[in-house]
């Protein structure tokens, strides 16, 4: 780990901490709604849509969509999350198709096609979903923030997990073999190991601290693992579509870390799932 790549991540994770926990809900959706539209504006250009209004109509688009959820989630005592569950689900649906994508690598990579169409549509899948499980978690009833720290922290643990084991351990327990050697091939299955067991623990951990009971600690675990299973799959279909275009990074904007779209890939897959499993075992 580069000591610029440590420094921007000392700096961006008090700073994302600090939101989740001390930003009321609304203030909290509006922020995570610019950081996952700057993502969706890079993402388009791994869609290569170089035109720049071209870019901005579709970003507005996305934009508008997200404008009316909030607006049609209105009621007489506040706001309701049905449209907004009912968008995580989709979300969660929409990766385990993506998951389907990564074995067929070659679809879906010619731009001179209708390629561009699929990649705009997983675009806005994978946004805003993700942003619609986020506003789900942050404002869930009792300690809402803790628990959407909760989902990112198992995020954030699985990648730490998966570098450092991938580092110390990659290729000895499971040989030459790798997850997934054609979209990126310096991923383990070591380090897969490693990402859910840190993963795993952080999130019971964390769950403690936002209110789970011993008795529920079982279910966090699941629900835990199998985010950081989904979080994978954001990895590796943004890696997926850089290698598409043939490309590092998918900006960068943030020193030793790429563009935005580079930091929250496992993030658009996790939030979903980890909300509506939260919600189906009721912690």
């Amino acid at each position: 780990m580069t000591q610029t790549r440590l420094l921007a991540a000392l700096v961006m994770a008090p700073l994302a901490i600090v939101a989740i926990l001390l930003l009321p809900t609304p203030w909290m959706v509006a922020l995570a709604a610019v950081v996952f539209l700057a993502g969706l504006w890079e993402w388009f250009d791994l869609a290569e849509i170089e035109d720049t209004l071209a870019r901005t109509v579709l970003l507005v688009a996305n934009l508008a969509v997200m404008v009316a959820l909030v607006w049609a989630s209105r009621s007489s005592t506040g706001y309701s999350m049905v449209l907004f569950q009912l968008a995580s689900v989709i979300g969660v649906v929409w990766w385990l198709l993506a998951l389907l994508w990564l074995g067929r690598f070659d679809f879906a990579s010619d731009h001179n096609t209708h390629a561009r169409i699929f990649k705009l549509a997983a675009g806005a899948l994978s946004m805003i979903p993700a942003w619609c499980a986020l506003a789900w978690i942050h404002a869930s009833q009792p300690a809402g923030h803790r628990w959407l720290l909760t989902a990112l922290a198992i995020v954030w643990a699985a990648d730490t997990g998966a570098y450092f084991a991938g580092r110390k351990l990659g290729g000895r327990l499971f040989g030459p073999r790798k997850l997934a050697p054609r979209i990126s091939p310096n991923k383990t299955l070591e380090g897969l190991g490693g990402g859910m067991i840190a993963g795993v623990i952080v999130g019971v951990v964390f769950a403690l601290i936002s209110g789970a009971t011993p008795a529920q600690l079982p279910a966090v675990a699941l629900v835990a693992l199998v985010t950081v299973l989904f979080s994978v799959i954001g990895d590796l279909f943004e890696s997926l579509l850089k290698r598409h275009v043939g490309v590092k990074d998918s900006g960068n904007l943030i020193p030793g870390h790429g563009g935005i779209l580079d930091r929250v890939d496992g993030v658009l897959a996790a939030l979903p799932v980890f909300a509506v499993g939260k919600a189906m075992f009721g912690f």
